[in-house]
């Protein structure tokens, strides 16, 4: 095949780890069977697909209800009274991937639910009504519903159902829901001194992250409401007087795709910091502290292994303690919002090999093209963020006599920027009809996939325990014509 390009990493370090030796890029039931396929959930692809015909997104349940507990079981136990806390929450960041048998899954598990936007709230409210029942959907405190521009049916809707978190995001969204708690008054729908409760959204100053795109505290951006210009502290104070209104809360998110706990800790203290200003202002000691999501997992062998949950709730709990102990503040209510860290790797892409094209570059060296039949329309990622993920060959055990090529597998959509994986090291002797698998693709695969040149959005198959379904049924075209009008 020829040398990788000048500059580019030697041949051989781009290949995917198989599960066994980075078992946390891959679900917790993958591995290779004794035909050498790759199996998930106690099924090999190639039973996989003779059900659900590629591409296809499949989420291993098992691995998905263990991340969720863990979490849960996490931040219970960090924040357990014993140890001088008052509880601790994970609630699951719906904007991940979120169906109704998801939701219904990680409720069922201990979290809450995350959502951010009518239609995720519609599902969350579907199924905390399957598991619990109607009634329960009337005081729905293991949903929220937050980000910005919320419009005034969307927080009407939260605080109707008396979400527990409804983050709002602006002065605008505090008027809103005053507004809105003084129409459910009316219609009886509250009881006439009932009030609304309400968490801020902050723009800390503090941002983590991979990319521009998704750090989300730095000042020059859409979300939150500042503490370093006193705009959230002022939106505090116009709160607790709105007679409609009560501040439960704060909550801040400090960006995506998070290794280095640093940033959290720094985090913690600019939130309580401020909540004991808004206390001494307003006598109001906020009850519960969010400090969100974006914490980080693995896409490739060169990333590093994530923290924990239980790391990760070990070290806000330490931050939170040693804070409001300095400040003489009693601790808060804290919360946690994981969505990529438990859905992004219960879930993989199987994809068929369709094309192969070599391409020379010169001075010997060369590159191997892998068309697939999906693309940028089921994982946008690598060409929103330049995000990097890795692919091996899923449905043999590839020959190591074979030897390895530096390969790009590319989709087939008319763009250049068309690319699964930028980089990857795959086997030599790789054929039209082989299968790849792309791991960690649960988070914002699916969630953010388009029907891009009509392109049919794929299906999502569930697989535990050797039986098999789907989570989401593949779109056809049948469905894209049936939304057109006359």
């Amino acid at each position: 095949m020829g040398a990788v390009p000048a500059g580019e990493a030697p041949l051989g370090t781009l290949a995917a780890p198989e599960p066994e030796a980075r078992p946390d890029l891959w679900p917790s039931t993958a591995r290779r069977g004794a035909d050498g396929a790759l199996e998930i959930g106690g099924r090999s692809v190639g039973e996989i697909l003779a059900d659900a015909p590629t591409p296809v997104f499949v989420l291993d349940e098992a691995d998905l209800r263990g991340r969720a507990a863990t979490w849960a079981a996490a931040m219970a136990e960090e924040f357990w009274s014993g140890y001088g806390m008052v509880g601790g929450e994970a609630y699951y960041a719906g904007k991940a991937f979120l169906t109704t048998r998801v939701a219904r899954t990680v409720l069922a598990e201990g979290m809450g639910i995350d959502t951010a936007s009518a239609g995720e709230l519609a599902v969350g409210v579907a199924a905390l009504a399957a598991l619990d029942g109607e009634e329960a959907t009337l005081r729905a405190g293991r949903l929220g519903l937050h980000g910005n521009g919320k419009t005034r049916t969307e927080i009407r809707t939260a605080l109707a159902h008396r979400v527990g978190h409804l983050v709002l995001d602006s002065a605008e969204e505090i008027e809103l829901a005053a507004a809105a708690v003084r129409e459910l008054r009316e219609t009886g729908h509250y009881a006439p001194a009932e009030t609304g409760s309400v968490m801020l959204r902050l723009t800390t100053g503090i941002h983590a992250g991979g990319h521009e795109y998704i750090s989300t505290a730095h000042e020059d951006q859409k979300f939150g409401i500042s503490v370093a210009t006193g705009a959230a502290l002022d939106a505090a104070r116009a709160v607790v007087a709105a007679p409609e209104l009560t501040l439960h809360g704060l909550h801040s998110h400090i960006g995506s795709q998070i290794f280095d706990l640093a940033g959290f800790r720094e985090a913690v203290g600019v939130v309580l910091r401020l909540r004991h200003q808004i206390a001494a202002a307003t006598g109001v000691l906020c009850e519960e502290v969010d400090l969100g999501g974006g914490y980080g997992i693995a896409y490739t062998g060169a990333d590093p292994v994530a923290p924990s949950p239980a790391e990760v709730a070990r070290a806000l709990a330490e931050a939170v303690h040693l804070t409001c102990t300095e400040l003489g503040d009693a601790v808060p209510h804290v919360s946690v919002e994981p969505g990529r860290s438990i859905a992004g790797p219960a879930m993989v892409t199987l994809y068929t090999v369709t094309g192969l094209k070599r391409v020379q570059l010169g001075e010997g060296a060369a590159r191997l093209y892998v068309s697939v039949d999906g693309g940028m329309s089921d994982n946008i990622r690598p060409a929103l963020y330049d995000a990097a993920y890795t692919a091996l060959v899923a449905n043999r055990r590839p020959d190591p006599e074979a030897g390895l090529v530096r390969a790009r597998v590319v989709g087939k959509h008319c763009e250049s920027g068309d690319v699964v994986v930028r980089d990857v090291d795959l086997p030599a002797d790789l054929a039209v009809g082989d299968v790849l698998a792309v791991p960690a693709t649960g988070a914002y695969g699916r969630s953010m996939a388009s029907n891009y040149n009509l392109f049919t959005r794929p299906g999502v198959a569930w697989v535990e325990d050797g039986r098999q379904g789907w989570v989401l049924r593949p779109e056809t075209i049948a469905d894209l014509l049936a939304l057109e009008g006359d």
